[in-house]
């Protein structure tokens, strides 16, 4: 009886968890992951919980990877801090945007989130190395709004190269000449 006594008052009956680090990073397609996933798990009354379990799942197909121990969920606990991480994901070769599932549990209590991520062949993400093109922390609406404000832009460009005359068609325009402006004064 004393030990179900003790292990209700150290269960929470809400959780809270919410991505400390890593949402919304961008690597190169085929990288290992040079930086992780951190959550931050709290109770009811925003304190941190300690051992609450942790499991991070990624995406089954498409843009994604697999964890260090090569499978495509990893399991963490989370520390006094009420931090709970994983490193080192090998990402595949299918570039674009996918989200790690993330669900918290302790006693009866459960939160779940997600972390945006994403995987590119673009040479900025190679150049920079993977975790160093970001989106705003937090944000994945601006996230969304980057790419798809960078896909109009693309096909605009496209759309203009795809439309410019030729140097042969450009030879044969003839310019627009104005001439040489009237003023009248009075009536006519």
């Amino acid at each position: 009886m004393a030990w179900g006594a003790a292990w209700a008052a150290d269960a929470p009956s809400i959780l809270t968890i919410r991505v400390a680090e890593g949402d919304g990073a961008a690597y190169p397609i085929g990288s290992r992951a040079t930086r992780g996933v951190t959550v931050l798990v709290t109770d009811e009354t925003g304190h941190p919980v300690e051992g609450a379990t942790v499991s991070f799942t990624l995406p089954a197909e498409g843009p994604g990877g697999v964890f260090s121990s090569g499978g495509r969920t990893e399991i963490a606990a989370t520390r006094a801090d009420g931090r709970a991480a994983v490193w080192g994901m090998q990402w595949n070769h299918t570039a674009g945007v996918f989200e790690i599932r993330i669900t918290a549990v302790k006693g009866q209590a459960r939160a779940g989130v997600v972390s945006s991520q994403s995987l590119s062949n673009a040479p900025e993400a190679r150049e920079a190395g993977a975790g160093k093109l970001r989106a705003a922390r937090g944000s994945h609406k601006l996230l969304w709004i980057s790419l798809a404000v960078a896909g109009a832009a693309a096909a605009g460009v496209a759309g203009v190269a795809a439309r410019k005359p030729s140097a042969a068609a450009a030879s044969s325009v003839t310019p627009l000449k104005i001439g040489t402006p009237t003023i009248s004064l009075g009536p006519q």
